[in-house]
């Protein structure tokens, strides 16, 4: 079906102090610049909002956004529901915008391992699917007020660490830090491994001290609620929220259902060649990879 995104003046209504004349400004900006694919009026909002308003920081983000999405096909390209590896991702890995928001107003996405076959986990289809859902999400109900990242990692076995990577590790954590339009306020983990420390040993140098700071382990259920209200949360979990298998078949279904806002997604790259001043590569963004060793596990 044709993909419908939410109405531009309803953003604003809802946020007075996104202005229209501000988000026009940072349009102009980026239809010059000649690199820049062409971005719509509502884009330009999310993208201004994520940055707290902050004009010359949302021409930043813009820039890192698109460039990293050019950069890094094996992470954000292919952007598909029917391709058989992101079909495998979603039954692989939940990844849901629960529909109730924190007291903060603040929504929270969801992530779940479904099947814990190491076999079926691809960490950077994992990554994609997550960008999907959370840029889908912004363009059909406009920016959100903030974001947590919460994920349950029951299901996580010692097999699905030794499928992460440093490189890929390194550009997400860059991505969802300079280039995502979102306002990250936690990344949240519950139900935690004992090799967690391991899965920590590989993120946190990429991460800045901000991130760092609202990093939060816990233990258990009960522990995540002295966070997160336990009512916003799957029925799975004592919650009012629909059970964690319906939201499969609804995450799916809504990833189907909006094939062309994704394909829409997948033309809007950086044309390098255009660039003012020098091209860059992605030894200029993320550094040399050939200066990473592989992940060794005790």
């Amino acid at each position: 079906m044709p993909f419908k995104e939410v109405d531009v003046s309803e953003v604003y209504r809802n946020d007075p102090s996104l202005k229209s004349e501000d988000v026009k400004s940072l349009k102009e900006w980026a239809e010059k610049q000649p690199h820049l694919p062409k971005m719509s009026e509502l884009q330009t909002a999310i993208f201004l909002s994520s940055c707290y308003y902050s004009n010359e920081l949302a021409k930043i983000t813009i820039d890192n956004f698109f460039t990293v999405k050019t950069l890094c096909p094996d992470i954000f390209g292919d952007r598909c529901p029917q391709n058989p590896a992101v079909q495998t991702s979603m039954n692989t890995l939940l990844v849901s915008i629960l529909p109730k928001l924190t007291p903060e107003g603040y929504s929270v996405i969801f992530f779940k391992m479904m099947d814990p076959n190491p076999d079926a986990y691809s960490f950077p289809l994992g990554i994609r699917c997550f960008d999907m859902a959370a840029m889908l999400h912004l363009h059909k109900n406009g920016p959100t007020k903030g974001m947590i990242i919460l994920m349950d990692m029951e299901g996580v076995v010692f097999g699905h660490l030794l499928k992460l990577s440093i490189v890929v590790m390194k550009k997400f954590m860059y991505y969802l830090q300079e280039a995502m339009p979102i306002r990250l306020q936690s990344m949240e983990f519950f139900n935690i491994v004992p090799f967690m420390d391991k899965i920590l040993a590989l993120m946190k140098p990429f991460m800045k001290k901000e991130l760092l700071n609202s990093l939060y382990l816990h233990q258990d259920l009960a522990a995540l609620c002295k966070r997160i209200p336990k009512d916003i949360l799957p029925q799975d979990y004592g919650g009012s929220c629909e059970a964690l298998e319906i939201l499969r078949e609804k995450y799916k279904g809504l990833m189907h259902d909006n094939a062309d806002f994704f394909k829409q997604e997948e033309v809007q790259v950086v044309d390098e060649s255009r660039r003012p001043g020098k091209p860059k590569n992605v030894g200029d963004v993320f550094g040399m990879e050939g200066t990473f060793k592989k992940l060794e596990v005790d």
